[in-house]
């Protein structure tokens, strides 16, 4: 009875353990991690050709590659390198659009922040509501609703 119980248990911690390794990737589940983004991938790929130049820098000193084989790869790599930077500048500097959309969102956000100061002060004590309220924090005054610009 004891070995039955003892047996069945570790039949399921088995499957437990090698389900995970037999089952295939899932279309559609695997996700990036959150700190993958455009400008960080692009930095990441700089530097696995930097170190790859670093790398080809020691073999070449340490006469395990050619000259020509190194000047080749050497040039290779800095076209790389080069070609990585050149991405990362365009997807600093935006194209046009995003920055006429980034101005008018600015422009919005300001308009909002004004009239979000002046919509709250109270009109019998002109105490200022931190918050969006119905009621005067200080007095009890209704104040009214702000008028969408």
């Amino acid at each position: 009875m004891e070995l039955g119980i003892a047996l069945g248990i570790a039949v399921v911690l088995a499957v437990f353990v090698v389900y995970p390794l037999l089952s295939g990737e899932k279309e559609g589940r695997e996700s990036l991690p959150v700190d993958v983004t455009p400008s960080l991938d692009l930095k990441r790929r700089r530097m696995v050709v930097y170190e790859n130049l670093q790398d080809l820098e020691f073999e070449f000193q340490a006469r395990k590659i050619a000259r020509a084989d190194y000047e080749t790869l050497r040039e290779s790599y800095r076209t790389e390198a080069a070609r990585l930077m050149l991405a990362s500048k365009d997807l600093e500097q935006g194209n046009a659009e995003d920055v006429l959309i980034e101005r008018e969102v600015a422009a919005r956000r300001a308009r909002r922040k004004d009239q979000i100061a002046e919509a709250y002060v109270c009109p019998a004590c002109n105490f200022q509501n931190p918050v969006p309220v119905k009621f005067c924090g200080e007095c009890g005054a209704p104040i009214a609703k702000p008028r969408m610009k």
